[in-house]
């Protein structure tokens, strides 16, 4: 990952404003893609909400194994972390959940507060999480309404916006925030095939690859079974193939490995393999 300007000066403005906000919040809804659980965690959300409740949403199942996904939720209980996985596509089911998570999360402090005679007022919760995560879709779906701008791109949300979305529960929607530098390249990777990095910045080449590597891992037969391509191909190798299954094909004997990495991120994206999730629960988390 040379040389991909992914931190734009519109996220440090929104980190800095998020790092006051976060004074007068009760708790942290942290959304994160559920094909890659760990890789759309923003390490800066750490920092900036300390101690503060947190709940995990697990967003955009409906494009994820649902097998991982449950393994997820057994990993973050065992880690004493509340993690909710959600369906935003269809648009209902889901609120009473979150609104009940929430709280759960806060009741400790919320009895308190009646135990002194004062009536808690709703929680505030910020949403946050790397761009193109769904946390304006959620807040959309939650309250009924379509009140938050909302693109299948990220950086769409540049400003902080509050929101009533429930009478036990406002929201405080903010900018997709990623962090300054990625200590692993193949997080780097994850996020940038999923959508949450510009794609003009990037090798897509190199991305298809790293995630063809990926898949490889968690489905061995993944590719026999959508494309009909012998298993055991390096990811290069594998480009190659795709791109002379589907017929993409450039001057001689040269093959357009280039169309095939598009074509390939492209359909992944859109769910056309149907739910494939990127990171698993290795043996050494269980």
């Amino acid at each position: 990952m040379v040389n991909i300007q992914w931190y734009p000066g519109h996220m440090e403005k929104a980190r800095r404003e998020m790092s006051e906000k976060v004074k007068v919040v009760d708790m942290v809804i942290e959304c994160r893609d559920a094909r890659i659980p760990l890789a759309s965690k923003n390490p800066l959300i750490d920092q900036l909400i300390g101690q503060k409740p947190r709940l995990i949403l697990l967003t955009k199942i409906d494009l994820a194994d649902p097998i991982k996904i449950k393994e997820w939720i057994r990993y973050f209980d065992r880690e004493n972390q509340k993690a909710i996985a959600v369906n935003m596509k269809k648009g209902q089911g889901f609120q009473k959940e979150i609104v009940s998570a929430c709280l759960k999360l806060n009741q400790k402090k919320r009895d308190k507060q009646r135990s002194r005679g004062i009536e808690p007022r709703p929680i505030r919760a910020m949403v946050c999480g790397i761009p193109n995560v769904g946390k304006s879709t959620l807040i959309n779906r939650i309250s009924g309404k379509n009140r938050l701008e909302v693109a299948n791109r990220p950086g769409v949300t540049r400003s902080l916006t509050w929101l009533h979305a429930d009478r036990e529960l406002d929201l405080l929607d903010t900018p997709g925030v990623l962090w300054p530098k990625f200590e692993d390249q193949r997080v780097g990777s994850l996020l940038a095939v999923l959508g949450s990095i510009n794609e003009d910045i990037l090798d897509q080449k190199f991305i298809a690859m790293d995630t063809i590597r990926s898949i490889q891992e968690g489905y061995p037969h993944f590719f026999s079974q959508v494309y009909g391509i012998q298993e055991n191909l390096n990811p290069n190798q594998m480009l190659k193939a795709i791109a002379q299954k589907r017929g993409f094909k450039l001057e001689g004997d040269l093959w357009d490995t280039k169309r095939a990495a598009q074509s390939f991120i492209h359909d992944l994206r859109k769910g056309k393999f149907g739910g494939i999730s990127l990171e698993s629960v290795h043996e050494d988390m269980r």
